[in-house]
């Protein structure tokens, strides 16, 4: 791949990155709403499966940008890109618990109590999103390798979904139970929460799954890489 190639696939790397840590922000920031997103109303342990916070809709696309960078930079840059966003949700957590200590003016349109009503528990939704999240993204870029490795670059269905249903599974669990621990959450919704969360992802890894084919056969075609190739950026991505 000559230089101008690796300079636009260095942009769209940036891209991703940046739609990927935005994404993961959000999600820590908006989780107290919650919504059914299905119109009928079926319960298991006591909560509704189509009850789930609105947090969770912009996080599933974090595994799926994930797994395509794996799949076109390798699993070193989906690394670094997992560290980043670490940081950032971590740095966001921080200027939060700032807002929430300085004190308003009597003008100000947000109050004291309204702001720490909405962001208080910011920080705490990001520290037990991020230990799972941490948990959760290196399971899924392992696993998508393994399987990658195994099918010797095919079935890109198979180790997006895999790698996706695993990690997702250890997310659920793990998110819900921290938030549990530290009382944002009723112990009586963990299970209920858990399987909502789990089902809500599942089914939109299995909607993105076309998604990834489209994005990395437009990679492959743009970079003429052969199947199971990855950008060589001189580095071992291994």
């Amino acid at each position: 791949m000559n230089a101008s190639d690796k300079v636009f696939a260095e942009k769209i790397y940036l891209f991703l990155s940046a739609l990927f840590i935005t994404s993961l922000v959000v999600s820590n920031i908006i989780f107290q709403k919650f919504f059914y997103w299905y119109p009928f109303d079926f319960s298991l342990f006591g909560q509704s499966l189509f009850e789930i916070s609105v947090g969770l809709l912009p996080y599933p696309l974090t595994f799926l940008i994930t797994d395509l960078i794996s799949e076109i930079y390798g699993k070193r840059r989906a690394s670094i890109v997992v560290v980043i966003g670490i940081f950032a949700s971590f740095f966001s957590a921080g200027i939060l618990l700032l807002g929430n200590a300085l004190p308003a003016v009597d003008y100000s349109p947000i109050n004291d109590s309204v702001y720490e009503k909405v962001f208080s528990l910011s920080p705490i939704a990001a520290l037990a999103s991020m230990i799972a999240y941490l948990m959760a993204q290196f399971i899924d870029i392992r696993i998508y390798h393994f399987w990658k490795k195994l099918t010797k670059g095919k079935m890109l269905w198979l180790r997006n979904n895999f790698s996706t249903f695993t990690s997702q599974f250890i997310d659920s669990l793990t998110v819900v139970g921290l938030l549990c621990t530290f009382n944002v959450l009723s112990w009586d919704s963990f299970l209920g929460l858990s399987t909502a969360s789990f089902i809500f992802k599942i089914m939109i890894a299995i909607v993105d799954t076309p998604f990834l084919y489209i994005f990395v056969h437009l990679f492959r075609k743009r970079f003429s890489l052969k199947l199971g190739e990855e950008i060589d950026w001189n580095t071992n991505d291994e």
